[in-house]
């Protein structure tokens, strides 16, 4: 077997148009953006262009969206600023057992100083009640924060229908997209979200650049001090060159938002696998509100770290790339009430712009030969 990618999940490779939008800051356009002379004028331009290429992607303003160094730091602005700049409002925050480390970490940090987090839990397929949510609410209550998508299963969560309470009650709302942008359509005023995180190298734009979508109004207190950088939220020249990049790729993805490619090819491998292996292949997350190139499946009574090794030209991922190396249960899969002896056979196969039909039936019988 050829060597063959499939996990976009985890990271996906530049976009060529990305890297070609790119080139220039690194010989021509070295100029800082703050300054006001000819060298850093264009570079200015280029920054704005960028900002409105996010801003296009998601539905906002160009100046709801402050640049960062990826989904992580994003999503701590997100939590920590808000609950440092409006504590004296309340000190309770909502949130689900699902979510990234990335959330649950700056929540666990935040309780150890003062706050208060409820962790709502997951139906089978992985989804949030809404009705749960509101159940969690108290007077204290100043933030929700729910992800877009799960990013070992990719079920989508019902974001709508949170936000609509959220705003019934008066409360601020955060979403971690960093797994759907560019995979689905997002708009942050149908979403009725407030705050809204992207990770570049998640939509074939570089690793160490993301975005934090902020609707006007909200006031977060800056993790960096220093500089008026990026609206005064953010201090530190900007790294224009990323910001280009990711700009260009969120460019690409409103171009393609629909994915039907992607989705008939994810659809045409779960019925390969059902076909081949029958009830010892289980689906995990929901059958159909899931992005259109996740495909998280076990082998029952397998182990899903152990099918990788014996498949070692196959790039996946057992449960979230982002804390492999444990034959560990999932604890998304915990949450979702899957066994262990299907559990522990998870793989998360998920799909991207360069996936062919020939690299999935080259999965099929690599799998066939060692199950």
């Amino acid at each position: 077997m050829e060597k063959i990618y499939l996990d976009y999940n985890a990271s996906t490779p530049l976009a060529p148009e990305v890297v070609d939008a790119m080139q220039p800051l690194l010989t021509d356009f070295y100029g800082n953006p703050s300054a006001l002379h000819w060298a850093g004028s264009p570079v200015k331009e280029l920054l704005q262009n960028a900002r409105e290429q996010v801003a296009n992607l998601i539905g906002s303003s160009s100046r709801e969206v402050i640049f960062t160094s990826g989904g992580s730091e994003a999503n701590n602005l997100a939590l920590k600023g808000f609950y440092f700049k409006n504590r004296h409002k309340g000190n309770h925050i909502i949130t689900s057992k699902i979510e990234h480390p990335a959330i649950m970490n700056p929540c666990k940090f935040l309780e150890q100083i003062g706050a208060k987090v409820t962790y709502v839990g997951v139906d089978r397929y992985g989804r949030v009640l809404p009705e749960e949510i509101e159940k969690a609410i108290t007077k204290e209550t100043i933030l929700i924060s729910i992800m877009h998508s799960n990013n070992e299963t990719g079920t989508l969560q019902p974001i709508k229908e949170i936000g609509k309470i959220t705003k019934r009650h008066g409360i601020v709302f955060h979403t971690d997209a960093s797994q759907s942008a560019g995979k689905v359509t997002i708009d942050v005023n149908e979403l009725k979200v407030d705050l809204l995180t992207i990770a570049g190298h998640k939509l074939y734009a570089p690793k160490g650049i993301g975005a934090l979508f902020i609707r006007d109004g909200i006031e977060l207190e800056p993790l960096i001090h220093g500089a008026g950088h990026e609206f005064g939220i953010r201090a530190g020249t900007e790294n224009t060159l990323l910001a280009v990049g990711l700009g260009k790729a969120c460019e690409i993805a409103k171009q393609h938002e629909t994915n039907q490619r992607l989705k008939e090819l994810t659809s045409y491998f779960w019925s390969q696998l059902k076909d081949e292996f029958g009830e010892q292949v289980v689906l995990n997350g929901h059958p159909e509100l899931r992005l259109p190139n996740t495909l998280n499946v076990s082998f029952v009574r397998k182990i899903g770290q152990d099918l990788l090794l014996a498949i070692p030209n196959l790039a996946a991922s057992t449960g979230s790339a982002c804390h492999a190396g444990s034959i560990e249960l999932s604890p998304v899969l915990k949450e979702m009430g899957v066994s262990e002896d299907v559990g522990m056979g998870a793989i998360r196969f998920s799909l991207g712009r360069y996936t062919t039909k020939d690299e999935i039936n080259q999965v099929i019988f690599g799998l066939k030969k060692i199950i």
